[in-house]
């Protein structure tokens, strides 16, 4: 059976943006139980009207499946960093294990999509914690996918492959620069005369 492992690189992406994906998910967690406790409470990164953690922590969007959302993170970017530390210790693993971490980090990805559109459009406030795990998911969702598609692993044409070799930094830049850009116009009159909308 085909087995890959990878280079040092690749393995410092899983792991850091595992990390940086599980980080959020551990304090937004903490600050969910203490919603829980008291209602009242008002987590450290509600800042003003649009940067406001508690108003997207107590919508309907915050618990899709029942329990927190964070929860769902604490194990998916837990299992990511874990990947990383396996690579860097030596690890390698078979083309379904790729695949089927393509597959995991494409729906992270997908349902990190879905939760910036409700963020923007249906809750009107952003939580910085979230921010930090959309950008940590994006980032791992293209050095994933640019990395099976290298390896052959993902068939994609040629000249994908080629492009995904020598500009593996241009679709998570892409990716993350249509998002800023989203969150920029969508409070534009906020973030330059301090008008909510």
């Amino acid at each position: 059976m085909l087995r890959s492992g990878a280079g040092r690189p690749f393995a410092l992406l899983l792991t850091l943006t595992g990390a940086a994906g599980l980080l959020p998910s551990w304090v937004i967690t903490l600050d969910e139980f203490a919603l829980l406790r008291d209602p009242n409470f008002t987590p450290g990164c509600s800042f003003n009207p649009v940067v406001a953690c508690g108003s997207v922590m107590k919508s309907a969007q915050a618990s899709v499946f029942g329990f927190p959302n964070p929860m769902l993170g604490l194990v998916a970017y837990a299992i990511v960093a874990c990947v990383g530390v396996s690579l860097l210790a030596g690890a390698r693993f078979p083309r379904w294990f790729w695949l089927g971490l393509n597959t995991g980090a494409l729906l992270g990805a997908g349902f990190c999509g879905w939760l910036q559109f409700q963020s923007l459009y249906r809750i009107h406030a952003l939580c910085l914690w979230c921010c930090l795990a959309w950008v940590a998911t994006v980032v791992m969702f293209w050095g994933v996918t640019s990395f099976t598609a290298r390896s052959g692993f993902l068939p994609v044409p040629a000249g994908l492959r080629a492009f995904l070799t020598d500009f593996v930094w241009a679709p998570p830049a892409l990716h993350l620069g249509v998002i800023g850009t989203l969150v920029l116009t969508r409070w534009w009159s906020f973030w330059t005369g301090g008008v909510t909308g």
